[in-house]
């Protein structure tokens, strides 16, 4: 072993005095508190290597976990690359390392030594067949809800399982799930981590043997993790029963946004109270921001009540300023980030080098239509092009097949989609008798040429019409269908035929006879076909974003008239948006990255710009507590993401929800303070700074998000606080009845209570 300057391996040489201090550290539980860009992977892996090297720990006792393969591999291949023994290490996922488990104590946990693991569709599938009587969404959803009870180790007669779900049904399905599944000796991704805890639990012998296998259990991303993963570690370590297991746990209680995901902020806020004798190592030097970055990042999340505390220092040195920009609407700012990006490009800086990020995926169809015309090159990291989205295409299918209802393709994508009862072959059926009607020059139609799009049930028979009136929907009215299609297909036609009335028609001149906008039209569109609830369904079982991607459809169609010529010039714009796109080549080289801030996790750019930072944007409206806790840490992760440049981006007006609206700057703006940011742009006369008078003692009682009770309004949260220029602090309380109201603490907080 090469030896460093102090007589210890030569990679103890590369480490600051915090790093040093975290790897060489033994004896009591260690909790290492990694800020952004603070090297914990550096960390962990040195420590596996020192453990080998330096204290002969056999690296077959030592088990370190993570949460992804990718991450697994690479902190392997680290620790490897330091001490080729690591490889005899057990570096796994939490589930490898239960899978493994499982098939070590196959007998104890109930389930076959050779098992299969269930996925969610697997899953979803048992449950069907467990209960019959459930539709495929009722049973996805209820799959859904199965896994989230396994997260927080609950079992189907668990006296808490209504904190998962609170229908009555639920827990004899769950029942009648679990028995299905060890029927089969099978195991789903929940069992991979709750039945290895059940058995430790459980059984002494297992107990005993792993407390003797592992004396070291090394954690990264700890901040991730679950209520069945905490349990599990508190098992695997022996906590409270004089096993001699070393426990270390790296994570940072700041990046905590995986709370849809079951994650817990306080598995790692409770580690020194859980795992008792914890040393706490912080560290705070940053290799990635630089200073006026950090400071940003410091700023804001120091705002959250629910955190252990650090302070990131730079070891790169001051930086330049981040820039906070109002604009006035958001078409402004697409072209203000095409704008900056483009000049730099001309001075020589890379497209890759920058990086778009907001909240929502639905955000992305404004940046993706100017830099296509642009010609900036993008790449969307963690979701499809907008106009690639599934549900995005089935919308599209609906009103391209109303513009054209000879449309084959449209027609086929959304015949039956919620589902019609008019399968593949009745599908056939339809388009045949529709080609082979065109090729006869006649077609079965229903009513007179008087009736707009012809449609209708009739029997066969019907007048034959001229060839341009012939329709798809028209030929489907006159076939003869069994009775479940006859009445999905009545139904199909009735929507088409309302939703053709709906388009009016351009005055003499061109201009629209009402002031209705294309968008109340798509709106209608995806409401009544149905695929408006099919989608928000799918949103509350797989935490996908596709009903916000509809509405951002929507919105986008807010500027053209509701009239045929509208809906044509709307679905125009799209297929040159398109057809561009198709130009743009591969998806490798010199690209701007599209990105959400949660898929922004673990990755850095040179340059970001986050966008929409607006009330009612980021963070969402329906936030508050500790949800708006966490919308803060996602803001922060946003922040550390950058390396060198940073920018913020406010829109003084946003199409949401089909109409144009005015919206206040995100509370998160004024939490940055003055001194930290450059401002460019208007500054909203609503908008000022905290000024650093959080630490107030009423300003840090009532503060944004807090949950409140007044007297005589009932039950609400703050949604705005500050200071006025005359040193008054003054809150914005949103009730339950949609009342907003201003109140000054110092002088109300008798009848205005902050609910515990």
């Amino acid at each position: 072993m090469e030896e460093g300057q102090e007589g210890g391996p030569s990679y103890l040489a590369t480490l600051n005095e915090e790093q040093r201090a975290a790897v060489v550290h033994e004896g009591s539980p260690l909790l290492i508190l990694a800020g952004a860009g603070s090297g914990k992977t550096r960390v962990i892996t040195t420590k596996i290597a020192w453990l080998i090297a330096e204290r002969h720990v056999d690296p077959y006792s030592i088990l370190a976990v993570t949460f992804t393969k990718k991450a697994a591999n690479e902190m392997r291949e680290r620790a490897t690359a330091l001490e080729p023994r690591a490889r005899y290490a057990q570096i796994r996922t939490f589930h490898s390392w239960g899978s493994y488990f499982l098939r070590t104590h196959a007998f104890e946990a109930g389930v076959d030594k050779n098992f299969t693991v269930y996925d969610d569709d697997d899953m979803t599938t048992l449950v069907q067949k467990a209960v019959p009587e459930l539709t495929k969404q009722q049973a996805k959803v209820a799959a859904k809800k199965i896994s989230l009870a396994k997260d927080f180790c609950l079992g189907p007669d668990s006296d808490s399982l209504y904190t998962v779900s609170e229908d009555p049904k639920f827990p004899s399905i769950y029942t009648a799930y679990q028995k299905r599944l060890r029927e089969t000796g099978n195991v789903d991704f929940g069992d991979l981590i709750m039945l290895p805890y059940q058995v430790l639990r459980d059984n002494a012998s297992a107990r005993r043997d792993v407390h003797l296998r592992y004396r070291v259990i090394l954690v990264d991303e700890y901040q991730d993790s679950n209520t069945a993963q905490f349990l599990l570690l508190q098992q695997l370590s022996g906590v409270g029963e004089g096993a001699p297991t070393y426990v270390s746990v790296v994570g940072d209680d700041d990046q905590s946004i995986y709370k849809f995901r079951g994650a817990d902020v306080q598995n790692i806020l409770s580690f020194q109270k859980q795992f008792p004798g914890t040393t706490l190592i912080r560290l705070q030097t940053n290799y990635r921001s630089t200073s006026e970055i950090l400071s940003c990042a410091d700023a804001v999340v120091r705002n959250n009540e629910d955190r252990l505390g650090k302070t990131l220092v730079s070891a790169r040195g001051k930086g330049k300023k981040p820039a906070l920009v109002f604009l006035p609407n958001q078409d402004d700012e697409p072209q203000f980030c095409a704008q900056i990006i483009s000049q730099a490009y001309a001075k020589g800086v890379p497209y890759s080098s920058w990086a778009i990020l907001y909240r929502m995926n639905a955000q992305s169809l404004g940046f993706e239509t100017e830099f296509l015309h642009s010609k900036i090159p993008y790449s969307i990291v963690g979701s499809l092009k907008f106009y690639e989205r599934e549900e995005i295409k089935d919308a599209l299918s609906w009103i391209s097949f109303i513009a054209n209802q000879k449309d084959e393709l449209s027609f086929r994508r959304i015949i039956n989609k919620p589902a019609r009862g008019i399968g593949g072959t009745t599908q056939d059926k339809i388009v045949e008798a529709f080609l082979s009607a065109g090729a006869a020059g006649e077609g079965n139609v229903a009513g007179s040429e008087g009736d707009g799009l012809l449609l209708g049930g009739v029997a066969d028979g019907a007048a034959s019409v001229p060839e341009d009136r012939r329709t798809i929907t028209s030929v489907m009215a006159g076939l003869k269908l069994s009775k479940k299609a006859r009445e999905g297909a009545d139904s199909f036609c009735s929507l088409v035929r309302e939703f053709e009335s709906m388009l009016g028609q351009p005055d003499e001149g061109g201009a629209s006879r009402s002031d209705a906008k294309l968008s109340s039209f798509i709106d209608a569109v995806i409401d009544k076909s149905g695929l408006k609830a099919y989608y928000h369904e799918q949103d509350d079982i797989a935490e996908t974003q596709k009903g916000e991607n509809l509405e951002e459809l929507v919105n986008s169609a807010l500027l053209y008239p509701c009239t045929v010529d509208g809906l044509t010039a709307f679905l125009d714009s799209i297929q040159l948006d398109r057809s561009l796109a198709s130009e743009g080549g591969d998806e490798g080289g010199d690209r701007v990255t599209l990105i959400t801030v949660y898929n922004t996790k673990g990755l850095e750019f040179p340059r970001v710009i986050i966008t929409g930072m607006e009330a009612g944007v980021f963070p969402r409206e329906d936030k508050a507590g500790d949800d708006l806790e966490e919308e803060r840490r996602l803001f922060y992760v946003g922040i550390t993401r950058a390396r060198d440049e940073l920018y913020f981006t406010s829109c003084q007006m946003r199409r949401l929800y089909g109409s144009t609206r005015y919206t206040g700057p995100s509370l998160f703006l004024s939490e940055l303070g003055d001194g930290n940011v450059r401002v460019l742009g208007n500054n909203p006369a609503s908008f000022s700074f905290d000024s650093g008078r959080g630490s107030d003692p009423v300003a840090r009682t009532y503060r944004t998000g807090a949950e409140v009770y007044h007297d005589d309004w009932g039950y609400g949260y703050i949604i705005r606080a500050g200071f006025t220029d005359e040193g008054e602090y003054v809150i914005s309380v949103k009730f339950q009845t949609g009342a907003v109201k201003k109140f000054l603490p110092k002088y109300q907080g008798s009848s205005l209570i902050v609910s515990e």
